[in-house]
């Protein structure tokens, strides 16, 4: 028997909108609830108590939607809050780490790996630690790229600013003779492009984003609780601050669609 509960889904902004896009991809049949915390954005420079106090808030949020499961489409909150989330909350949450280390595993040839993402992100080693437990001889080089999240939220992920800013981040990494990039923050993907043409050919941008979505669809095969929804399974957006036009513009480059979203006020804000 089917399971037509609703999939959570949250990111401190509207990066996890990639996670979003890849899942409606995926599970065509199940119905998406999305939060972005687009008033506290970005997370990636917050302490670990104050990103645990957000992410706690929301996913008490997303409970009230009787959610079966909650997809953390945020690094900074896979990387530093899962094991809080997991230890409060009575609903499985799936973390976007994991499925950007499987894939970068399999992608790198010369074991020598870049993984950018936000300060919070690469503190946390999360990938780091991932990597060398699965593959000894992995070689790591992360780097802080904070100034990606206001870019995307903003919509400037293309132009002279976007290449000067990539250039600036990712001079170093492409030095070093890296052959695989995780993209280690949700956010990132949408420069997807702007980073691949500065990195070369040579170089595989690992985009975690898919494979947390195939994460999420043997999760749910494996536990008997997929949908089989075919009516009103348009995906439903909240914010907790509202540019329409510019969430929008942002869901087109993300997801390839135009949405609209709610504002919802959580916590303090």
């Amino acid at each position: 028997m089917a399971d037509n509960r609703p999939i959570g889904i949250f990111d401190s902004g509207v990066g996890g909108l990639t996670v979003a896009g890849e899942i409606i991809k995926a599970l065509p049949n199940e119905k998406l609830i999305y939060f972005g915390d687009t008033a506290r954005v970005p997370y990636g420079s917050k302490s670990t108590d104050t990103v645990n106090k957000f992410a706690c808030e929301i996913a008490e949020f997303l409970q009230g939607f009787d959610v079966k499961a909650i997809v953390i489409a945020c690094n900074t909150v896979s990387s530093n809050s899962y094991d809080v989330l997991s230890e409060k909350f009575d609903v499985p949450f799936i973390e976007v780490v994991s499925p950007g280390v499987n894939a970068c595993l399999a992608a790198t040839k010369n074991k020598k790996v870049g993984v950018i993402g936000t300060p919070a992100t690469v503190t946390s080693r999360a990938y780091e630690k991932k990597l060398k437990a699965l593959d000894g001889e992995i070689e790591v080089y992360s780097k802080a790229c904070p100034l990606f999240v206001p870019l995307v939220e903003e919509c400037l992920t293309y132009g002279e600013i976007a290449s000067l800013t990539v250039k600036m981040y990712l001079e170093e990494l492409k030095a070093l003779g890296i052959d695989s990039l995780i993209l280690g923050c949700t956010h990132y993907p949408i420069m997807k492009e702007c980073i691949g043409r500065f990195m070369g050919d040579n170089v595989n941008i690992v985009n975690p984003a898919r494979l947390s979505a195939l994460t999420l669809k043997k999760y749910l095969e494996d536990n008997n609780i997929t949908g089989d929804q075919r009516d009103n399974i348009s995906p439903e957006f909240y914010v907790s601050d509202l540019n329409q036009q510019k969430f929008g513009e942002i869901c087109r480059l993300a997801m390839g669609d135009v949405y609209e979203a709610r504002k919802i006020s959580l916590g303090n804000i």
